[in-house]
C-alpha cells in the first residue's frame, strides 16, 4: 500500500492507473497527429508542434477527465479486477464519456482542428489500449505469487474476523496463522495453523514461506511476543505491524475488535485544526453550490412527480445529530407515504420497504432524495463528505452498544461518507458497527485529497445503486 495525503491507495491501483494514463497520452496524440482526415502525418503533426502548450494542457485535461470518469464508474476498484464481463460493460458505458470529453475539449480549443479521423483513432487507440492493460491485469492478478504473503501471529478471538475477510479478499496471500503458548483456544481453522517444531524460528518460518507480512494478532503480549525474531525479520525487510493497522492499511477501516485506547491517542491521524476546518467549510460552499445550480432541474421534477402521486408535503424534515451531539433539522424529498411511521416509533428502512411510494424507489435508488441536504451544507449544519447523521432514536442506543460510536460526532455529518461509497445500507447493528468502522478510518485520515475521492466514487454508487433502499 502506498500512504497519499493519508490516504492509503493499492500499488496495484497506482499502476493501473499510470499505465493507462500513459495509454490516454498516446492515444489523444495519436488523434492529434492525424487530425484531419486526408492530412499527411508530417502536415498534421506540424500544427501539434506548433502549439505544444495548448496540446499539453488539452491532453492533461483529457487524461485527468478520462481517470476521473473510470473512476467514478469503479473501474479502478479492486473488487471488479477478476469480474472481466463487468469490466468490459463500464468500459463501454465510459464510451460516450470519452467521445463527450473530447467535443469539450475541442469546442473549447477550436485551435487544434481535432477532425473526425482523429477522434476515431483517438477512442480507437484508448480503448484497445485500456483493454489490453486490463487484461494483462487480470493475467497478473490470478497469479499468487505477486500477491504480498502474510504471515498472522495469533489464532485466538482477534484473528476471527481476519480469517473471515481474508478467505474473501485478493488483496493478499495469507499464509497462516502461527499460535502463542498463552493461547488458551484456537479460533481459526486448524488446516491454517502453523505450529512450529522444536529446531524451528520464527525467521526459518518466514524465509520457508517467502514472508514478507507479519501480524501481530495477540492481545496479551507481555513476555509472549519473539523480539528478537521480529527484529531479525524486520532487518531482512519483512513488514511487521499491529492488527489495527494491518486492517487500516489493507481494509482501510478501524477494526473495532482490534484496536485499543492507546492506539486510538498515540496513533497518527484525527487531525481537526482551524486550516482543515477552513479549507473543508470552503470545499463544502463550493461544491454544494455548484451541484445546485447542477441538481435544479432534475430537484424540480422530482418534486412534481411527488405532488402528483401522493401530494404535499415534497420536503421531508427530520430530526437528526450532528456535530458534538446537536440535534438538527435534516431536509430530503419525500420518498415515503405519509403515514409511514403513525405510530411514533422510529424503524430503519429495510429492503422493498412498503411504506415507500413508487417515485420514493426511485428517486432513493438515484439518491436524489438526498438532494435538498444541500440546504443544510449551505447552513453550516452538514458538510459534504462525513458520517452519514442518524436519529436521536438511534444514536441513544447505539451510543450505549457500540464502542466508539461516539466519535462520530466530533465533526459535520456529511451528504456522502466513506462508509457509503464502501458498504451497502445499514439497517440493522451489525451493519451500523460495520459502517462505523468505515467512518473511524475517515475520522483518522481524512483530507480534502479524501473528499474528492469520495465524491467521484459516489457517482458509482449514484449510478449503480450501491446500498439503496
Amino acid at each position: 500500500m502506498i500512504r497519499i495525503f493519508s490516504h492509503y491507495v493499492h500499488q496495484k491501483f497506482m499502476l493501473l492507473a499510470a499505465l493507462e494514463a500513459l495509454v490516454l497520452t498516446g492515444s489523444f496524440y495519436a488523434g492529434l497527429a492525424f487530425n484531419m482526415s486526408g492530412s499527411a502525418f508530417a502536415d498534421s503533426g506540424a500544427s501539434v508542434l506548433a502549439g505544444p502548450g495548448a496540446s499539453a494542457v488539452t491532453a492533461t485535461a483529457f487524461v485527468l477527465g478520462m481517470m476521473i470518469v473510470m473512476k467514478g464508474l469503479g473501474l479502478y476498484d479492486t473488487g471488479i479486477w477478476r469480474n472481466l464481463r463487468l469490466v468490459q460493460m463500464r468500459l463501454a458505458f465510459a464510451l460516450p464519456c470519452c467521445l463527450a470529453l473530447i467535443f469539450l475539449i475541442v469546442y473549447a480549443v477550436p485551435s487544434l482542428h481535432f477532425g473526425p479521423n482523429g477522434l476515431v483513432i483517438t477512442v480507437s487507440a484508448a480503448f484497445g489500449g485500456i483493454a489490453l492493460v486490463r487484461l494483462l491485469f487480470y493475467k497478473w492478478d490470478k497469479v499468487v505469487d505477486f500477491k504480498p504473503r502474510v504471515l498472522v501471529l495469533g489464532t485466538g478471538s482477534r484473528v476471527v474476523r481476519l480469517a473471515d475477510i481474508a478467505q474473501r479478499s485478493y488483496k493478499h496471500f495469507m499464509v497462516g496463522y502461527v499460535p502463542f503458548p498463552s493461547s488458551a483456544s484456537h479460533q481459526v481453522p486448524a488446516l491454517q495453523i502453523m505450529s512450529m517444531a522444536p529446531d524451528e524460528s520464527l525467521p526459518s518460518i518466514v524465509k520457508k514461506h517467502r514472508v514478507n507480512q507479519i501480524v501481530i494478532a495477540v492481545r496479551d503480549r507481555r513476555g509472549a511476543l519473539p523480539v528478537r525474531d521480529l527484529m531479525e525479520c524486520r532487518m531482512q525487510g519483512v513488514s511487521v505491524m499491529e492488527l489495527a493497522t494491518f486492517f487500516e492499511r489493507e481494509y482501510r477501516q478501524v477494526s473495532l475488535e482490534s484496536i485499543s485506547p492507546s492506539w486510538m491517542m498515540l496513533g497518527e491521524g484525527f487531525r481537526q485544526g482551524l486550516f482543515r476546518r477552513g479549507m473543508k467549510r470552503l470545499f463544502d460552499l463550493v461544491v454544494s453550490t455548484a451541484l445546485l445550480l447542477l441538481a435544479l432541474p432534475i430537484m424540480l421534477i422530482a418534486a412534481v412527480c411527488i405532488v402528483v402521486e401522493s401530494g404535499f408535503p415534497v420536503l421531508y424534515r427530520q430530526e437528526r445529530v450532528g456535530q458534538g451531539g446537536r440535534v438538527f433539522s435534516i431536509y430530503k424529498f419525500r420518498s415515503m407515504n405519509n403515514s409511514a411511521e403513525r405510530d411514533g416509533t422510529p424503524r430503519w428502512a429495510i429492503a422493498n420497504d412498503d411504506r415507500t411510494t413508487r417515485v420514493g424507489r426511485i428517486i432513493r435508488k438515484l439518491r436524489i432524495d438526498e438532494l435538498p441536504q444541500i440546504i443544510n451544507v449551505l447552513k453550516g449544519e452538514m458538510s459534504f463528505v462525513g458520517p452519514r447523521p442518524e436519529r436521536p432514536y438511534f444514536v441513544d442506543k447505539l451510543v450505549n452498544q457500540i464502542p466508539y460510536y461516539a466519535l462520530r460526532h466530533t465533526v459535520k455529518p456529511g451528504i456522502t461518507g466513506w462508509a457509503q461509497v464502501c458498504y451497502s445500507y445499514g439497517a440493522s447493528l451489525d451493519d451500523t458497527t460495520e459502517k462505523l468502522q468505515y467512518d473511524l478510518y475517515y475520522l483518522k485520515n481524512h483530507t480534502l485529497f479524501l473528499d474528492l475521492m469520495i465524491l467521484i466514487a459516489t457517482v458509482e454508487v449514484v449510478l449503480w445503486g450501491k446500498g439503496a433502499r
